[in-house]
């Protein structure tokens, strides 16, 4: 057992350990993959270049449109994901929903009040 510097909470070594080391084989996977994806781009271009099915200027800028739109989509993939799962509350958020209610409940006890006195 030992102390976890970020969260000051006490975990089990094994699985902290073993979380983080699948965490960053996930996201060095990531990177590989991305990494991969230009390369395969880049390489498709200059065969290309090299067969003379396009030229050089033409083929810089292919291999630029292909890279923006792998980012257009990247982009748009993770909007959905993100939506899915926004952001944690902060403590101002927390602090203001507390006392909106704390509000709410005051005029709740009002009209009830109201409500018996009337009655």
């Amino acid at each position: 057992m030992f102390e976890d510097p970020k969260t000051n909470e006490t975990a089990d070594k094994g699985s902290y350990s073993t979380f983080f080391q699948l965490s960053r084989k996930i996201l060095l996977a990531g990177i590989g993959a991305a990494v991969l994806a230009q390369e395969e781009i880049e390489n498709f271009v200059t065969r290309m270049v090299e067969r003379g099915e396009i030229a050089e200027k033409d083929a810089r800028q292919l291999a630029r449109e292909i890279m923006d739109r792998r980012e257009k989509m990247m982009r748009e993939w993770r909007t959905p994901a993100e939506a899915a799962h926004p952001p944690a509350a902060t403590k101002a958020d927390v602090e203001a929903l507390t006392a909106k209610i704390a509000e709410l409940n005051r005029k709740i006890d009002d009209l009830t009040k109201k409500q018996k006195s009337s009655q």
